[in-house]
């Protein structure tokens, strides 16, 4: 009683500090939002048991970071949001037996259900709700706010143009950096059991918002890829990096912000990141429900989603122009690795319809069988008159690439008997030997073929591993 006493008085003298300002643009204005900001983290983050934020106190966080103009208001903001999140979290694993030691105990998930969330309770919610999450009113979100705020920053992205850049681009990517960290924050808890339990995953914000009528689920993703690679032509302007060199944005004038010139860098790599975040753990959340309605734990309520692997491989089809800047971008290895694998096999001649006395599998869905598909000409070229020399080759160069990094060991998605890739059971040799001869295939369907620096790369690879093996 004492405690909520306590924070009650504390809400009310902190927030005392933006009552008078909240809906002024000024300098004093913005001074206040600045001392409410230390205020809060003076509170709660700085002493060893500071006293865990109102609601309130973090929805007048949230609303500085959605509505705030300037860099000092939008990356505290920003900070101290995920700073409250990671210590007073809103899902957790707690041991439910403290009598036991911590190793031996078993975990229960813990929910706070008086936690405060950037996202309203109900994510299904009904359409006169939407107003609660305008992108204007600096509240909560619902699905279709979420995806709107993609949208915005798809809309700018895919200008590939440093002039439309402002502070509002700035503060709508920090805006989803922290929804994105709210998403892995609830959805990570639930997968630390030994076995996979569908219906805590079935609860997750992440599933919840993906199941939701009021947005489109396939522009969602379109909208999300249009963002990671508009990004990386907009990365091009500030980075000297041989992955830019190819890429031709035009560079900076003098009409920009020199604040955003600063910030811009390093919150739209972290902007890329998230967002392939985003795809990741929706793709680890295909896997799991695959799983569950394979041992029939799902009900007809899950509704059916395509899977986004497939999703992918549609838009990167039929928009080739983004197919570069994607590989380059995207860098999980087991993930990128089997959009490839599909994307290859999509297009590869498939073979005769085994019968009762064929022996073995039909296809080998690793990389290794996609490079066989190359070792005769008749079906190189079948291949090349789908999909195009340039294309083949950087799918071959970056699946190359990821399989280097997860027989590595540094990846620990080897091994996972989800993937349809075990590097244990190619050895690198051979794969080496095969990636060299699909390039030699190529050779031979085009003399006058061009080796892209990603080509030429994997090869001078696939050359130094055979020669320290020899």
């Amino acid at each position: 009683m004492e405690n909520s006493i306590g924070r009650g008085g504390i809400e009310e003298n902190i927030l005392a500090i933006l009552d008078a300002s909240e809906t002024k643009e000024t300098r004093d204005a913005n001074d206040d939002r600045i001392a409410f900001l230390e205020a809060v983290r003076a509170a709660s983050i700085v002493p060893e048991s500071g006293i865990a934020p109102t609601n309130k106190m973090c929805a007048a966080v949230f609303r500085i970071l959605r509505v705030g103009k300037s860099l000092e208001l939008i990356m505290p903001s920003f900070q101290l949001l995920n700073e409250l999140d990671k210590r007073y979290p809103r899902l957790y694993l707690s041991s439910s037996d403290r009598s036991k030691s911590s190793s031996s105990a078993p975990l229960e998930l813990v929910l706070v259900k008086e936690a405060w969330s950037p996202f309203v309770a109900d994510l299904g919610t009904s359409s006169s709700e939407k107003q609660v999450a305008d992108k204007n009113s600096g509240g909560p979100f619902d699905s279709s706010g979420f995806h709107l705020l993609i949208q915005d920053l798809a809309e700018v992205a895919r200008d590939a143009n440093f002039k439309t850049l402002d502070m509002k681009f700035l503060g709508s990517m920090l805006v989803f950096q922290y929804l994105l960290n709210v998403l892995e924050g609830d959805m990570l808890p639930r997968k630390s059991g030994e076995t996979m339990n569908w219906t805590l995953l079935r609860e997750s914000l992440l599933n919840m918002l993906l199941g939701s009528r009021k947005s489109n689920y396939k522009v969602l993703v379109r909208d999300c890829l249009t963002v990671m690679c508009g990004l990386y032509q907009l990365q091009s302007t500030f980075s000297n990096d041989p992955m830019y060199v190819e890429t031709s944005v035009a560079k900076p004038s003098d009409n920009y912000d020199p604040a955003v010139a600063v910030a811009f860098p390093e919150i739209g790599n972290n902007t890329c990141i998230a967002m392939q975040k985003l795809l990741t753990l929706i793709m680890e959340l295909d896997m799991s429900k695959k799983e569950a309605d394979m041992q029939g734990y799902t009900t007809r309520a899950d509704g059916v989603r395509t899977p986004l692997v497939e999703v992918i491989l549609d838009e990167l089809t039929y928009n080739d122009e983004i197919l570069s800047p994607f590989l380059q971008v995207f860098n999980d290895p087991k993930w990128k690795l089997e959009i490839i694998l599909q994307y290859i096999w999509k297009y590869t001649p498939k073979p005769p319809v085994r019968t009762r006395r064929s022996n073995g599998s039909t296809d080998d869905a690793t990389l290794s069988g996609a490079l066989k598909c190359f070792s005769s000409t008749t079906s190189t070229k079948s291949i090349v008159k789908k999909i195009g020399i340039e294309v083949i080759q950087l799918l071959l160069a970056h699946a190359f690439k990821a399989h280097l990094f997860l027989s590595s060991g540094k990846c620990p998605a080897l091994g996972d008997p989800d993937s349809k890739e075990d590097v244990r059971d190619n050895p690198l040799v051979e794969i080496c030997e095969n990636m060299i001869s699909a390039f030699n295939s190529l050779r031979r369907i085009d003399e006058n073929m061009e080796v892209l620096s990603f080509g030429k790369e994997a090869l001078f690879t696939a050359a130094t591993i055979l020669s320290t093996k020899s």
